[in-house]
């Protein structure tokens, strides 16, 4: 009997061995590889860069820092310039934020704070599903429906109809905000491009913000009711501040969005290297300009200037985020 236990203790102590050795092992292997992912990421951007460095070499060698504030754009004489690009990539992204950033924290204020439990789950419902369609879908409903209506009922040059008023932009007979209105024989133009980008970064806004809106804790929301504040003020002094980080992170994938979108703003902002202070006037973007001519660049110079102009894009778009980063670690963003 005691030879036997004595067995049995041993067989039991290799046992827990083998079973620690295990777990050791697959403890190191799932250190490694969710190591390696994290690498993938940073050799993958590192990667991304350095192509384009390489790419847009032969443009930076002929056009040097002057590319970035020359409008000329002209592939028969192989002279090109990012500033109507950026301008318009800017523009177009500035005004979709302020349009959509408003809606999108109404909507969200309106699901989390005001509205019935029956209809909160289908306009939920509506918003994801308007974050799945196609930017594609959007260009073509821009173009053929968007487009038309803005030139018929809101472009003009210092008035503007919309369904059957006239309202002029005008004091006393003096025209307001110089050219900044000014129409154009299309629709297809800065604001109606901007107008598209807005609706398309409303649904990534809207989700995100309702979802941290839903993270402020009920208590926090029964105490400041129990003192008497309204929906509103309870929203402006106490669900706003507890997830600030939360909303420019939302704000920030927005403007992503906007800055990179390329196949809905080809379509509805006229494709024109021309910059005018007029928001009706036909724009460009650096990732409509790059989807309308990249087959056609025929010479070295044109081609490296296309990837040099997503150069150029890359880095707004990092600098943008950089911005958001160093508010939020600064402290004005808590």
């Amino acid at each position: 009997m005691a030879v036997t236990t004595g067995e049995t203790f041993d067989s039991s102590d290799g046992a827990s061995g083998n079973q620690a050795r295990r777990v050791v092992v697959q403890d190191r292997i799932f250190y490694y590889l969710t190591l390696a992912s994290a690498v993938f990421v940073v050799v993958m951007l590192i990667g991304v860069m350095v192509s384009l460095v390489v790419g847009a070499w032969p443009a930076l060698e002929k056009f040097g820092p002057s590319f970035i504030w020359t409008q000329r754009w002209s592939p028969v004489k192989e002279i090109f310039g990012a500033l109507s690009p950026i301008y318009g990539t800017i523009i177009t992204s500035v005004i979709a934020m302020i349009i959509g950033i408003p809606v999108s924290f109404g909507i969200a204020i309106f699901l989390t704070e005001i509205c019935p439990d029956a209809i909160r789950r289908p306009i939920g419902v509506a918003i994801e599903l308007l974050a799945g369609i196609p930017s594609i879908i959007y260009g073509l409903w821009g173009f053929f429906y968007l487009a038309p209506f803005m030139a018929a009922h809101i472009q003009g040059v210092w008035k503007f109809s919309l369904f059957g008023w006239n309202f002029a932009l005008s004091l006393g007979g003096i025209p307001l905000i110089g050219g900044l209105f000014a129409n154009s024989a299309s629709g297809l133009n800065l604001f109606t491009a901007a107008v598209i980008l807005a609706i398309m970064v409303l649904p990534f806004i809207t989700s995100i913000t309702r979802d941290v809106f839903q993270t402020v804790p009920t208590l926090l929301r029964e105490s400041a009711y129990g003192m008497g504040m309204t929906t509103w003020e309870v929203v402006r002094h106490i669900v706003i501040p507890y997830c600030r980080v939360g909303l420019v992170g939302g704000i920030m994938l927005g403007l992503g969005r906007a800055l990179g979108e390329t196949m809905a703003v080809t379509f509805v902002i006229g494709n024109s290297h021309a910059i005018s202070a007029s928001l009706f006037a036909p724009a460009t973007t650096i990732s409509a300009t790059i989807a309308n001519e990249f087959s056609e660049a025929t010479t070295g110079v044109y081609t490296s200037s296309l990837i040099l102009l997503g150069l150029v894009l890359s880095i707004i778009t990092f600098a943008v985020l950089g911005l958001a980063k160093w508010l939020l670690v600064r402290g004005d963003i808590k």
